[in-house]
């Protein structure tokens, strides 16, 4: 499951992203300093945007809901749900999965095969958010049994919307992400 991604445009680079669906992005106070990140990780702050009246708005969270017992739940299951409230994109450039049965584990990179940035679908609650999940797609399949929503661009705005308006949730087709072995 991804407990690891990446995140290394540029603050204009999304504002001019969510400028073409006409999706005005804004943030409170100044511009956010959004580093390059080659690993963003459970718990670490990270960008998510989220629908508001004027748009789309920009914040920085923390990534995992906080739970009374155990680690913070980072990855959430969509299969056949429908999420009426809470919804955020989540922008990246690239994810992680790992396979191997001992450490290290064989350390994957996916990327978009279409755009250098896209978006995940994801819950806020409070100041934090997760990722969802569905089942794996065939650039997936070979290395696991989930993957993270991504979100096509034209189903972002949607996504932020009305409750009764949200896309449905699915992997990719073949051919959509790009994987390259990083150790």
């Amino acid at each position: 499951m991804c407990n690891e991604y990446r995140f290394k445009q540029s603050l204009d680079r999304i504002t001019d992203e969510f400028s073409k669906l006409r999706l005005p992005l804004h943030w409170a106070g100044g511009a956010p300093n959004l580093e390059p990140r080659d690993s963003i990780r459970p718990t670490d702050p990270a960008p998510v945007i989220i629908g508001s009246p004027d748009g789309a708005e920009l914040r920085q969270l923390r990534w995992g809901f906080a739970q009374p017992r155990g680690g913070p739940v980072i990855n959430f299951r969509s299969d056949g749900r429908r999420f009426p409230s809470g919804r955020c994109l989540v922008p990246a450039d690239g994810f992680y999965e790992f396979t191997g049965d001992k450490a290290p584990k064989a350390k994957w990179l996916f990327t978009s095969t279409e755009a250098e940035l896209f978006c995940i679908a994801g819950l806020v609650r409070d100041d934090r958010f997760t990722l969802l999940t569905t089942a794996p797609g065939p650039d997936i399949a070979p290395y696991h049994d989930r993957q993270i929503v991504i979100l096509p661009r034209d189903q972002w705005a949607a996504w932020l919307g009305p409750a009764q308006a949200q896309p449905p949730i699915r992997p990719l087709p073949a051919g959509s992400l790009a994987v390259e072995k990083i150790r």
